[in-house]
């Protein structure tokens, strides 16, 4: 069952008891979201911390001449939701479309305020996820400004292992930055060094 994954996620942390549980099962929302669609929109309010128990989605956003920028990446086991939006009731700056077929479990603000005020160990797991997913973020900062393009690569490669062969090349590259072309290129340079070591 896909609650019995989100508890699973939890036990990383902080497991919960069994009246946590049942009362989680109780509010949290199951989806079935198709491929291309998306959850969240720009100029929408992200009212929803999202778990995702099979699929896979990207953060998003489109500039000025229509070029997509993609920014983040969560698949099977990875909570997505924008930060800002969520905590501050704003618009958000950004989109979350669903690359593959995906099934997600959703937590509503107000259901997510409740859990914090009646449950602790909800307060401190989500402290958790957001820290993981903040340093994250830090760290990809880092990337784009100080590290090449190939190391950006080899860095998305151990945050996504899993996502290195579903993706197609013109989604990694725009994460990374580059064309799909270039991304072609460090490819073959990389499997030309581990060839001949």
């Amino acid at each position: 069952m896909s609650i019995d994954k989100l508890f699973t996620s939890f036990d990383r942390y902080i497991p919960l008891d069994e009246p946590e549980r049942a009362d989680l099962k109780e509010r949290v929302i199951e989806r079935k979201i198709k491929r291309r669609q998306l959850i969240l929109t720009e100029d929408e309010v992200c009212r929803h911390h999202t778990f995702v128990v099979e699929g896979c989605f990207k953060v998003f956003q489109v500039d000025k001449k229509g070029v997509e920028h993609n920014l983040q990446f969560a698949a099977e086991n990875d909570w997505i939701m924008i930060v800002d939006s969520f905590y501050s009731e704003t618009k958000s700056k950004v989109n979350i479309e669903a690359i593959e077929p995906s099934t997600i479990l959703q937590i509503s603000r107000p259901d997510f305020v409740y859990f914090l005020r009646t449950y602790p160990k909800f307060d401190r797991n989500f402290r958790v996820i957001v820290e993981t997913r903040f340093a994250e973020l830090e760290n990809r900062l880092l990337q784009i400004v100080s590290s090449t393009a190939e190391e950006r690569y080899l860095a998305f490669l151990r945050q996504y292992p899993q996502l290195s062969q579903r993706l197609p090349n013109t989604q990694i590259a725009s994460y990374l930055g580059i064309t799909p072309e270039f991304l072609s290129t460090i490819r073959k340079e990389i499997a030309q060094r581990r060839a001949h070591p």
